[in-house]
């Protein structure tokens, strides 16, 4: 009796400490836990942004039997073209125009294939002209194609329209963005009856300058150019710490 006595001592002791361990284990575990739980949102900003730069590009073109008749047909089209653009209030020397480019149109055979028999002679020039005005831009590309009835040969490209002003605004609405992102994850924390720690993450996504009320989406952004009237859309993708 006198040994099981002796040893209840130790054994209390021993389970005690145990149970203390535990607890402190315990309590050290939830608090990891704790310190490693984390929030993801993705926030989001959108804004409309009207085209400020225009640009319409068109090209002429002339055939001939020889390179010198497909040249000289070429430059008897010119002053129809730079007439009209300057009718429609564009200055001379905004008017691009590029090097006259001569290529030659070769005979096929019975199999499909080129011969080195050349029929006749293409020539073809690139012209561009560009404006702020971009209601200008608009009517000339639906118009200008009527220089077709004057006998020029003119091709015109749909007209691209631009903001000149996208640099600074991208910093702003991600800016926007990460502000959408911080206030999605302070919803989630109270939500959970949790503390927003700091932010542990922060990845921008991709700019969409998209036509507006599209809902085109690319993972390498999207540059849309054919229209006047945009929207930009930034995102960010964000990780915050709950305490």
């Amino acid at each position: 009796m006198k040994k099981n006595a002796s040893l209840v001592l130790p054994v209390t002791i021993l389970s005690f400490s145990f149970i203390i361990c535990t607890l402190l284990l315990g309590l050290f575990l939830k608090a990891r836990d704790k310190a490693n739980q984390t929030i993801n949102v993705t926030g989001s900003a959108k804004r409309d942004i009207v085209s400020d730069l225009g640009i319409l590009r068109g090209n002429l073109q002339a055939s001939g039997t020889t390179a010198e008749q497909a040249y000289q047909h070429l430059l008897r089209q010119q002053p129809a073209i730079l007439t009209y653009l300057t009718q429609q209030g564009f200055a001379a020397a905004a008017i691009n125009q590029s090097t006259i480019n001569l290529n030659p149109v070769y005979e096929l055979n019975n199999q499909g294939f080129q011969t080195t028999n050349v029929l006749a002679y293409n020539a073809s020039q690139m012209f561009d002209v560009q404006s702020k005005d971009v209601a200008k831009i608009k009517q000339v590309s639906l118009d200008i194609t009527s220089l077709v009835n004057k006998g020029v040969n003119f091709s015109v490209n749909p007209p691209e329209y631009y903001y000149t002003k996208l640099a600074g605004l991208k910093v702003e609405i991600q800016a926007d963005a990460a502000k959408d992102a911080l206030n999605r994850a302070k919803k989630i924390a109270e939500a959970t009856g949790s503390d927003l720690g700091p932010i542990t993450t922060a990845r921008m996504g991709v700019i969409q300058i998209t036509p507006v009320n599209s809902n085109m989406i690319s993972d390498y952004g999207i540059n849309d150019v054919s229209s006047i009237d945009k929207e930009i859309t930034a995102v960010v993708n964000a990780s915050f710490r709950l305490e």
